[in-house]
C-alpha cells in the first residue's frame, strides 16, 4: 500500500487528468515512502516464506525502481507476475501479467496471453480487461478492433479522468482511408 500511496501526486496531472504508471513523474513520487516501503518488504522476504501480498510488494518495488534506474524491468516483473498469478489465478492478475508480457515480447505476446472472454464471462463488464486489450491492439496494428475495446472501456468507466485518457486515446488511433 505504502507504494501505491507514493505515487497518489503524480497519478493526476495539473488539469486533474490521469496519468497512467509508465507515463508519470518519478520526481512527484513520495521517496520517503517508497524507502518505508522498500524497508518493509525486505523485512518480509527476510521470513523465507512468499506470499501474495510480498509478491505484490514486489512488483510495485520493481515499478518503483524506475525512479532510479531510469527504466522498468519488465522481465522482472513478468516473472513476479507468474509467481502471483499460481498464488491468486483471478483475471486481474492474468490482465497485468499480459500488460508486462507485451512489453517484453510485443503486443501480440500480450494479447495472446490475455484471458479468454469466453471463459471469463465477468471480463464483459470489467474496463481495465478492456483498456487493456485496446492498448495492445493498438499496438499491434488492429486500430478498428482497438477502437471497438476503447469504447467498451470508455462505456464502463466512471472516473471522468480516466475516461477522458481513453477517449483521447482512441482519437489518437490512426483513421482508416
Amino acid at each position: 500500500m505504502l507504494f501505491l500511496q507514493s505515487r497518489r501526486e503524480a497519478r493526476r496531472d495539473g488539469r486533474g487528468e490521469f496519468v497512467p504508471l509508465t507515463d508519470q513523474d518519478t520526481n512527484l513520487w513520495d521517496k520517503e515512502m517508497i524507502s518505508e516501503a522498500e524497508s518493509l518488504l525486505l523485512q518480509a522476504s527476510g521470513l523465507g516464506i512468499v506470499g501474495r501480498y510480498q509478491l505484490e510488494a514486489a512488483i510495485q518495488s520493481a515499478h518503483a525502481a524506475r525512479r532510479i534506474t531510469g527504466a522498468t524491468d519488465w522481465e522482472a516483473i513478468v516473472q513476479l507476475y507468474q509467481g502471483l498469478i499460481r498464488i491468486v489465478p483471478s483475471p486481474v492478475v492474468a490482465i497485468n501479467l499480459a500488460v508486462a508480457v507485451a512489453e517484453v515480447k510485443g503486443p501480440d505476446a500480450g494479447l495472446a496471453a490475455l484471458p479468454e472472454l469466453a471463459e471469463n464471462v465477468e471480463l464483459m463488464e470489467f474496463q481495465p480487461y478492456w483498456a487493456a486489450r485496446a492498448a495492445l491492439l493498438s499496438r499491434a496494428g488492429s486500430i478498428s478492433e482497438a477502437a471497438e475495446a476503447y469504447g467498451m472501456a470508455i462505456g464502463l468507466e466512471s472516473d471522468p479522468a480516466v475516461r477522458n485518457f481513453l477517449l483521447a486515446k482512441r482519437e489518437a488511433l490512426p483513421k482508416a482511408n
